[in-house]
């Protein structure tokens, strides 16, 4: 990579780092984006509202499109104070914590070493808004077609492993999930007659417990995995039984299919536990993933990248279960995500401590580079 365009694109993440915008409010980040790629190049932008997308066009008529995506979005989660005062977020409680300012600094500077190079490949430059939540790809995916993509790649930095090695699989690569949650309804009562009332106390527990015994040997094809995250019913008031409460579990699976039939195990069990409680009850969703699937070919292209730029490979032996929006994109066309090392003891994602790793940097738009190349 160009050593000038290495320092613009360190100086953007670092103006993005210090704005940081959660999910579906990525007013800021995309203008300074479409800014950037509108002063240092002079590709077709594409303003979609809540999203962009920039295109290089070739002057080829035959030549492919392939596309590349970042997200844009950051975490509710509080800086910390192991993050340089130079480019902290100035935004309390709210932070990228999960490196999305790099993956959108690599983007733009893989879109100025195309512009200045010129390769006779048509490349769209997707950025991404709301991948935390699992909203936005879903909606970008819907304009591959449209963009004419043969492929579509994207990167994702990955603490633990070492400092710019290259990790990917092929076919499974992350895990489906969703937020569900029970919201129950009765009827208060004083806390010394709660026969007077319908508490869903007993509710709540009992459906705890269930999910924890849920995920037994047999009943699904593959891995689940689900997780309480929050339990609200009534307050500290020792006067009262309250009278409505909820629960919201994350729930993960390897397959979609048995993510659905997790989903619905619980649902019925909740009913059961209400009508038992004499309560009625009500469910949501929110924040669902795809499961992510990578493509063949693309993680063989890949491959071939990382040797010939003499990359670390590690062949990641299980999926990793975080899960990642990108599957909507691998659905509509072929594609893969592959993970650059931040280091082996580098701070986790989502943790207070943690930074996007400049250094890893040069190697994601080395990687996208060489990606072209399978293509000219």
């Amino acid at each position: 990579m160009n050593s000038e365009n290495l320092q613009k694109i360190i100086m953007l993440r670092h103006l993005l780092h210090t704005y940081p915008e959660l999910s579906m409010q990525e007013v800021h980040t995309r203008g300074v984006l479409m800014d950037f790629l509108r002063t240092h190049t002079g590709l077709e932008i594409h303003d979609r509202g809540r999203w962009f997308y920039a295109r290089y066009a070739a002057s080829d008529p035959n030549a492919p499109t392939i596309a590349f995506r970042a997200d844009m979005d950051a975490l509710p989660i509080p800086e910390g104070e192991s993050v340089p005062s130079e480019h902290a977020s100035r935004h309390p409680g709210i932070s990228h914590k999960c490196g999305h300012d790099g993956h959108c600094a690599a983007l733009a500077g893989f879109a100025l070493e195309v512009w200045q190079t010129r390769p006779q490949i048509n490349v769209c430059f997707i950025f991404q808004h709301a991948e935390e939540t699992g909203q936005g790809g879903a909606e970008c995916a819907e304009e591959l077609s449209s963009m004419g993509c043969t492929a579509v790649y994207a990167f994702h930095n990955l603490s633990g492993y070492p400092e710019n090695s290259i990790i990917l699989r092929d076919g499974l690569s992350q895990c489906a999930s969703r937020g569900l949650t029970f919201h129950f309804q009765g009827q208060a009562s004083h806390a010394s007659q709660p026969e007077d009332g319908r508490s869903p106390a007993a509710a709540i527990a009992r459906l705890v417990l269930y999910s924890q015994e849920t995920p037994a040997p047999g009943i699904f094809a593959d891995m689940v995995l689900c997780t309480p995250v929050h339990i609200c019913m009534g307050d500290r008031d020792f006067g009262i039984s309250p009278g409505s409460g909820e629960v919201s579990f994350t729930i993960r699976a390897n397959r979609e299919a048995d993510l659905d039939f997790l989903e619905d195990l619980l649902t019925k069990k909740a009913a059961g536990l209400a009508a038992q409680s004499g309560l009625s009850m009500e469910s949501s969703v929110t924040d669902p993933f795809p499961e992510t699937r990578n493509h063949s070919g693309p993680v063989r292209s890949i491959l071939s990248a990382a040797e010939r730029l003499g990359k670390q490979v590690i062949q990641m032996p299980e999926p990793w279960r975080a899960s990642e929006d990108f599957g909507y994109y691998t659905k509509k066309c072929p594609g893969a995500i592959f993970y650059i090392g931040n280091g082996a003891h580098y701070a986790p994602l989502h943790t207070v401590p943690y930074d996007f790793n400049d250094g890893i940097l040069e190697t994601a738009v080395d990687m996208y580079l060489e990606l072209l190349q399978e293509y000219l």
